[in-house]
């Protein structure tokens, strides 16, 4: 069987403002430019191979993908899938607020004005369920966001949704999962 990469964007303005960016469409800072350029590196110093490049289509992701395609030579595709959990209201609010964190604690409900959680895993899971089925012809690197990476966590691994809600990627962190 294969395997499958994930890789979380660079740092922005809303990560060191500890707010959350959901669906916003939140660039990359300088640091953020340059840890992706450094990822890019460190993929090829690793001998990581990858057929393709999947990104989210938030600038985020795109510019972090972006980068580390100049630097790999990996074709980069834009993947709408990827796209981030809209958090509805909670966007640009703390991430670490107490009523955020009580609302996500609901998975079944949308966020007000986003969208839940079980349709986020709906979506990345068909995503992942296509990587899979590929996996023995081709392998991919997916550029996307923190709510992606714990949804893929969970496609690989059981958690508990205590687990879930706390799981988290440094920004550029580059992850292997193997089907």
């Amino acid at each position: 069987m294969g395997h499958v990469y994930f890789v979380r964007h660079g740092q922005t303005v809303w990560n060191v403002e500890n707010k959350i960016c959901g669906a916003t469409d939140i660039p990359l800072t300088e640091l953020g430019h340059q840890q992706a350029i450094e990822t890019g590196k460190k993929i090829v110093e690793e001998g990581i191979q990858a057929d393709e490049i999947l990104y989210s289509p938030l600038s985020r992701a795109a510019e972090t993908a972006r980068h580390i395609s100049e630097i790999t030579g990996i074709p980069a595709k834009m993947e709408p899938r990827l796209v981030e959990q809209n958090f509805g209201k909670w966007e640009s609010t703390a991430r670490d607020g107490l009523e955020f964190k009580k609302a996500k604690e609901d998975f079944c409900c949308r966020y007000d004005g986003g969208e839940s959680m079980l349709h986020l895993a709906q979506r990345i899971y068909n995503l992942l369920d296509d990587v899979k089925a590929e996996s023995d012809e081709k392998t991919y690197i997916l550029v996307a966001h923190n709510g992606i990476a714990r949804v893929v966590q969970s496609y690989f691994y059981e958690m508990t949704n205590g687990e879930y809600a706390a799981f988290g990627v440094k920004n550029c962190a580059v992850l292997r999962y193997d089907f």
